[in-house]
């Protein structure tokens, strides 16, 4: 059968709305889901850069619930340090979409930040207080940019900020096998013990080139091949454990327990 070109184009244009609207629809039909396990998912990291969860297996949503009832939100002021106790999870999304806007956020200026291209800090931080015992820490979100993509994640520190407890990456998109071994167990199993101040409350954790670990008691070892994206680690790690991130409430929660 021959078709002329009007009836061509016009079949084409009505399968192409057919398909537009049912995507659509579909897209909006499991938006709820989607929300739900992109919550899921943070809540797991938080679970597991503190302890709380360990193992291959993810947890359930019943689970999360029930592992968090040991966590709770707080919303600090950056510049003040001062806390305000949230009534329910705050993903780090909303600090994510803080630091875009300029009316809360300020430009960042150290050379840490700049390593890190960290433009801007959000005005209200999270941080996550996990209150169960053996596991106390602090869990705080972080992000910063490797090689090829900004690196979100989350920093464990002790209660008293003397130690790092461990470190998280959930979305990335360095290397695999390069870059990418931020995910790598053997390479995060470093962090936990690290000190991260020293007694002045100077940062002074880092993480350096493969093989020049000359204190391991502050001093990561870089990924072979990713020096990049290893300094890119340091330098996120240190802008957020700096006066530009969670610095101001460190001071005023050592402060606090010094009375």
């Amino acid at each position: 059968m021959n078709f002329s070109n009007k009836y061509i184009i016009g079949f084409a244009l009505v399968i192409c709305l057919v398909c537009s609207f049912a995507v659509s629809s579909l897209a909006v039909a499991l938006k709820p889901k989607q929300d739900a396990n992109r919550l899921l998912d943070q809540q797991e990291n938080i679970l597991r850069v503190a302890g709380l969860h360990q193992g291959s297996s993810h947890p359930t949503p019943e689970e999360a619930v029930r592992l968090f009832e040991s966590v709770t939100t707080w919303q600090v002021d950056r510049a003040t340090g001062a806390m305000t106790k949230l009534d329910a999870f705050a993903p780090a999304k909303q600090m994510i979409d803080a630091a875009k806007d300029p009316a809360a956020s300020a430009a960042t200026t150290s050379e840490a930040a700049r390593g890190a291209q960290i433009r801007r800090t959000p005005n209200q931080l999270l941080v996550y207080e996990v209150t169960a015992p053996g596991k106390e820490a602090w869990v705080l979100p972080i992000w910063g940019n490797g090689l090829w993509s900004t690196m979100y994640g989350f920093l464990a520190v002790a209660p008293d900020f003397s130690a790092i407890r461990g470190i998280t990456f959930y979305q990335h998109g360095e290397t695999p096998g390069l870059g990418g071994e931020i995910d790598n167990p053997t390479w995060r199993a470093q962090w936990p013990g690290k000190h991260l101040r020293d007694a002045d409350g100077k940062v002074v954790i880092e993480v350096v080139k493969n093989g020049n670990v000359r204190d391991a008691s502050r001093q990561v070892d870089g990924i072979s091949g990713s020096t990049i994206t290893s300094r890119g680690v340091s330098h996120t790690v240190r802008t957020w454990l700096g006066e530009e991130g969670y610095g101001a409430w460190m001071e005023s929660q050592v402060k606090e327990g010094k009375k």
